[in-house]
């Protein structure tokens, strides 16, 4: 049994979702946000206590309101999932909560969308579920002894999580490093890092400016992926921005050991040596995509799904937040804001 039908329903209730959710809003299109968390912003609340963003006030709006933040300041996780309950409530947009979406069917009609306690349909369906679906940790984390406290930085809070003794951090970008730092703040603990150490990285200020005020000024994120520079930044090793990786790799109780090659019990072996006193493993090794739940849904080499501007092979089918969707900023607070007025302008053209 069908419970309603809609002209859109938007998956995903992030800043994608809120984004495009905005102009379906502008356009009084008959649609609702469907979101599988407990709270708007909740993805954000789930992730590590430190977290900040790493882009400042100014590049973190989207359509319609502004973050009320000093410009300059990066703001936490709790301040951008209040953020995100400000825009639900100032804009009245229509968002179901605790309702995860399993399968998205085609119909001569449009599209049926199934959840644990039953089913919708819509005519058209956007989906905002972002970059970050299925945890990936590597293979040989199944051979490590239980004795060793292992997580993914998914479920990565804060330092008080680690048992005693040594740990090791696995992950070169972003959020390995911003982990590393975090628990090689305490000297008592040995830190081994499994990771890329000629990574660059990039202070979030030069010359009094923001580092995103300078990549706004060059362009560098809206150079289109189809572009010859946009297809070179695609394919380059992204910096670290805002974090001092000399700093910390040079900090005595940090150990870097190569990439980690395999395991077994209480011993992980490693590029040039192996370790047996490591006591505690955070996996920052990021995500793979998940879009089984979809049918009928062309796949590119990287899991993602095949589109133009977020408009898929599936007549009716967009999406939206995915990373490099059309420009580096694609799957960023602030950079989603220009795919979201892309994708709106083809939903007027389809209603003309």
């Amino acid at each position: 049994m069908i419970d309603n039908t809609y002209d859109y329903v938007v998956i995903g209730g992030a800043q994608a979702g809120l984004a495009i959710a905005y102009h379906l809003k502008q356009q009084n299109k008959n649609f609702i946000v469907i979101d599988g968390g407990k709270e708007v912003g909740g993805s954000w609340l789930s992730r590590w206590d430190s977290l900040k963003l790493f882009t400042s006030t100014e590049y973190n709006h989207l359509p319609g309101l502004k973050f009320n933040a000093p410009k300059g300041h990066y703001p936490s996780k709790i301040e951008v999932a209040n953020y995100f309950k400000t825009y639900v409530t100032q804009f009245e947009i229509p968002v179901k909560l605790n309702t995860l979406i399993t399968a998205v069917h085609k119909t001569e009609q449009g599209f049926h969308l199934s959840y644990k306690d039953g089913k919708m349909a819509a005519k058209n369906v956007i989906i905002a579920t972002g970059p970050f679906h299925i945890p990936y940790t590597p293979p040989c984390h199944t051979k490590i002894s239980e004795s060793i406290l292992q997580m993914h930085s998914n479920f990565y809070k804060n330092p008080s999580q680690l048992q005693d003794g040594d740990a090791l951090v696995v992950g070169g970008g972003d959020s390995g490093y911003q982990i590393l730092n975090e628990i090689s703040k305490d000297t008592t603990r040995t830190v081994y890092f499994s990771g890329d150490t000629n990574v660059k990285s990039i202070p979030q200020q030069i010359l009094g400016k923001t580092i995103w005020w300078w990549f706004t000024v060059v362009g560098f994120l809206s150079f289109s992926k189809y572009s010859w520079i946009g297809k070179r930044l695609y394919t380059s090793t992204q910096p670290v921005i805002g974090t001092d990786v000399k700093e910390i790799l040079s900090r005595k109780n940090v150990i870097p050991v190569g990439h980690t090659k395999d395991a077994l019990n209480e011993k992980l072996f490693f590029e040039n040596q192996h370790i047996s006193t490591i006591k505690n493993i955070v996996w920052a090794t990021g995500y793979r995509p998940n879009f089984s739940w979809i049918e009928g849904l062309e796949l590119d080499a990287n899991g993602y799904p095949k589109n133009y501007r977020g408009v898929s092979n599936i007549q009716g089918l967009y999406f939206i937040g995915l990373p490099w969707m059309h420009t580096r900023g694609s799957a960023t607070l602030g950079g989603v804001s220009k795919d979201a007025r892309y994708l709106a302008s083809e939903f007027a053209k389809s209603s003309d």
